[in-house]
């Protein structure tokens, strides 16, 4: 009887098939790693910065917890095609509530009645305050249109305010593993034209913030991560208007992110990123995002716009 006989490419395909199975087998077994999402590290900012001033959209659901570690069929890299550390916060690109005085439109201020000033110092301090193991502090430094040292916000004359924040302590995270992390932020920003005549803000500062974590992920295996992110933001001008939202129409904002991370019985990782935003007036910010040494060219349409990259 003849024996049948297998078409040439017929087995080129059967041969490509067994080998790429294979190569799925030899991938998954015996290397975590490999099987494990890190980029995600980027989709959060060190815990506490939700705290502080800074041009990171920090998750409500993550407030005061540390990053959960790399994981199985974890989110993709920043924002999942989006800005990293949760995104761009509303007042950078023109989703906040309209108005004029210091406590509504962009970058309003809000403060609590329970801060004690300092008349010497000229400076209004809230806290120390304890937030999910953390340790926050802000000094206010309030001045009238005549440049005058205030106590508290007066609706009528208060035009600039200087907050500066710091965060430092433990926290800890269970709902998916075990991790326990030591953070320390920080930030200084300035917003001036709060006053009601006022047709524009200004908005300069800086933020910075650690988180040095170790524990478990929620698929049980053992990590050590640093995680670092910064930005400055240098004369946002943004117009104001009683009936409507506006958006920045100059300045720039410089993001910079950063995390290392070592799976237990693997090699250590790193992963670093920057973003920058330039505002000219358009409804269209750009933005250069360089991640790992690698640099391309985006947009970003405002308001609630996603980047866009050639």
């Amino acid at each position: 009887m003849a024996r049948a006989r297998l078409h040439p490419t017929l087995l080129a395909i059967a041969f490509g098939t067994l080998t790429a199975l294979g190569a799925c087998r030899t991938d998954n077994v015996g290397s975590p790693a490999n099987a494990l999402s890190f980029e995600s590290a980027l989709n959060t900012t060190p815990s506490g910065m939700e705290y502080a001033s800074s041009s990171y959209a920090a998750a409500a659901s993550d407030s005061g917890m540390p990053w959960g570690g790399p994981r199985r069929g974890g989110p993709g890299g920043p924002g999942a095609g989006g800005l990293m550390g949760g995104g761009l916060d509303g007042h950078f690109l023109g989703t906040f509530t309209p108005g004029r005085g210091p406590g509504r439109g962009p970058f309003g201020i809000h403060i609590d009645s329970t801060c004690v000033f300092a008349a010497g110092a000229g400076e209004l301090t809230c806290g120390p305050n304890t937030r999910n193991g953390l340790t926050v502090t802000t000094i206010y430094t309030i001045t009238s249109t005549a440049g005058a040292a205030q106590s508290k916000i007066d609706t009528l004359t208060t035009n600039a305010v200087r907050s500066r924040t710091t965060v430092s302590g433990t926290t800890t995270r269970s709902r998916d593993g075990s991790v326990t992390a030591t953070v320390s932020s920080r930030s200084d920003r300035t917003v001036t034209g709060l006053a009601p005549s006022s047709t524009e803000r200004t908005v300069n500062g800086t933020s910075f913030g650690t988180e040095s974590a170790s524990g478990t992920n929620r698929d049980g295996n053992k990590f050590t991560a640093t995680r670092t992110a910064a930005d400055t933001t240098v004369g946002l001008v943004i117009p104001i208007s009683a009936t409507s939202t506006t958006y920045p129409k100059a300045g720039t904002v410089t993001r910079v992110m950063s995390a290392t991370t070592t799976l237990e019985g693997s090699a250590t990782k790193s992963t670093s990123r920057r973003e920058v935003l330039t505002y000219d007036g358009t409804a269209t910010a750009k933005l250069i995002i360089t991640e790992n040494g690698t640099t391309k060219n985006c947009t970003v349409a405002l308001p609630r716009g996603r980047p866009s990259c050639s």
